[in-house]
């Protein structure tokens, strides 16, 4: 996932507090406790506002209805393909099988714990309300969907981030399979919730992974180059790159502006 279009992560900011000068000796005492309170939680309001999800919600939040859930699933790509893919939906016990597939695609709807582990782009990890259709192809499907399970296992386990990163290298030593040659995936929903704010969606995309490399070998990121580098996982701590595209249109087949 591309909790995916991280670009979007919104940027928050900190109230500031204005205590008003008393011209009375009581009141200058009372200015100064005020102050002093005030100093205390001006910290507190900073890191709320950096992290206005510091923990997971209860995981009911995180849950959709199961029909509802299916058509985003769908949406992440295009009729042709989606219409024979396996569909997974989440439950309490993790993502099920909600409709069998027969052309080796698996489209499932991604939740905000599949972003960055810290740093700014962490800021959505705990929100529930994130939504993030994708679509793998058969070669994503089988080496980088495990990735997916593994983090959901993790956090439906109630694992701290420290935990879960622990897992995770301990999972890509010994359980995780080869990437394999030719992943990727479709992200073509114009239906994504990625942020709070705006139109909460971002581009249509496509999603490539890669071992660890430099950018520079796709060319992404460059000034006027189509390629992005996602900073989803790069090492930290599964080891693949995402090299991110343009569509230039959703999967229902009409244009996205942003994207032209």
């Amino acid at each position: 996932m591309n909790q995916m279009g991280q670009q979007i992560i919104a940027r928050f900011t900190v109230s500031r507090i204005a205590v008003a000068t008393i011209a009375s000796v009581m009141g200058a005492f009372a200015t100064l406790a005020l102050l002093v309170g005030l100093g205390a939680l001006r910290p507190a309001q900073a890191r709320q506002a950096k992290a206005p999800y510091p923990a997971m919600a209860p995981l009911d939040q995180s849950l959709m209805e199961r029909n509802a859930e299916i058509t985003l699933a769908r949406s992440a790509a295009p009729e042709g393909i989606s219409r024979d893919a396996e569909i997974l939906v989440l439950g309490k016990n993790g993502y099920e099988t909600a409709v069998k597939g027969k052309n080796g695609f698996v489209c499932a709807v991604e939740r905000g714990w599949m972003g960055p582990f810290d740093g700014e782009l962490a800021a959505n990890f705990w929100n529930p309300k994130l939504r993030g259709p994708l679509c793998f192809n058969p070669p994503a499907a089988r080496s980088i969907l495990p990735m997916t399970y593994k983090r959901t296992e993790m956090v439906l386990a109630g694992q701290s981030k420290a935990q879960m990163i622990e897992g995770i290298k301990t999972f890509v030593k010994q359980k995780l399979p080869p990437l394999e040659p030719g992943a990727m995936s479709y992200m073509m929903s114009k239906e994504q919730y990625l942020t709070d704010n705006g139109q909460h969606h971002w581009i249509a995309h496509l999603m490539f992974y890669t071992p660890l490399m430099e950018g520079a070998v796709w060319g992404a990121d460059l000034p006027h180059s189509p390629v992005m580098l996602n900073p989803q996982f790069h090492g930290h701590p599964e080891p693949i790159n995402v090299f991110m595209m343009p569509a230039g249109r959703w999967s229902d087949g009409t244009p996205d502006p942003v994207s032209e």
